[in-house]
């Protein structure tokens, strides 16, 4: 890419930063460097308006993660083409960087050497698409165990996610419990059903707190009785 474009991602919990934001000025002068880093800090990391319909990003996301639902999806054109697929995210001291990213290469057989296997090999990452210049991706793992930082995709996903993501798309990585747009998931369920049943698990909620009232209120009567 030429020198006159800057890659960059912007972090909103300011995690994972370590001197990794990198501004490129091209024009020199203290006017110019004035102005570039004033619109760099003035744009925000993306406008929250929970547009992309049935996620908690915006119609410019091509890729979607929430990381309070520990859910992604695929979008095109403002529509979502692939998802809600199950993912886990970094663990505690690993979390996973909010914000608005840029797939910055894809690397379909990596393996790493920062976090290798147990027995010293580098542990494989299959259909590794990396957003985030800390080397954070989405490739194929276990969506039941945490990650180091990146985002586990189950295996067949991660194909599709690497063969729909290009260098350039934009990947936004949420909590929407934290912004209120989204509430549910497996860290807080409203409105969603459980599986196999179509209840909802707020109405099985109301539900038991109505049963347990009844039981306290028979008890209090057996008492006087």
């Amino acid at each position: 890419m030429g020198g006159s474009r800057a890659l960059r991602s912007t972090q909103l919990n300011g995690q994972r930063t370590n001197g990794r934001h990198r501004v490129a000025i091209v024009a020199g002068g203290a006017l110019a460097l004035s102005a570039a880093l004033g619109a760099y800090f003035a744009a925000p990391a993306f406008a929250y308006t929970g547009s992309l319909k049935g996620t908690p990003c915006t119609t410019s996301a091509r890729a979607c993660v929430d990381l309070d639902d520990q859910r992604a999806w695929l979008a095109k054109d403002g529509k979502i083409i692939g998802g809600p697929v199950p993912i886990s995210s970094g663990g505690q001291g690993k979390e996973t960087p909010l914000g608005t990213f840029h797939v910055l290469y894809k690397d379909k057989d990596h393996a790493s050497n920062e976090f290798p296997l147990p027995n010293g090999q580098p542990a494989p990452m299959p259909n590794s698409v990396f957003f985030e210049p800390g080397g954070i991706a989405f490739h194929g793992g276990s969506p039941d165990r945490a990650s180091a930082g990146c985002i586990h995709v189950p295996l067949a996903d991660s194909v599709t996610f690497f063969n729909t993501l290009n260098v350039g798309d934009e990947v936004q990585v949420v909590k929407s419990l934290n912004k209120g747009h989204i509430k549910g998931g497996f860290y807080g369920v409203h409105n969603l059903q459980k599986p196999g049943t179509g209840k909802n698990t707020t109405d099985s909620n109301n539900s038991n707190d109505a049963k347990k009232k009844d039981a306290a209120k028979k008890k209090k009567s057996d008492k006087k009785g």
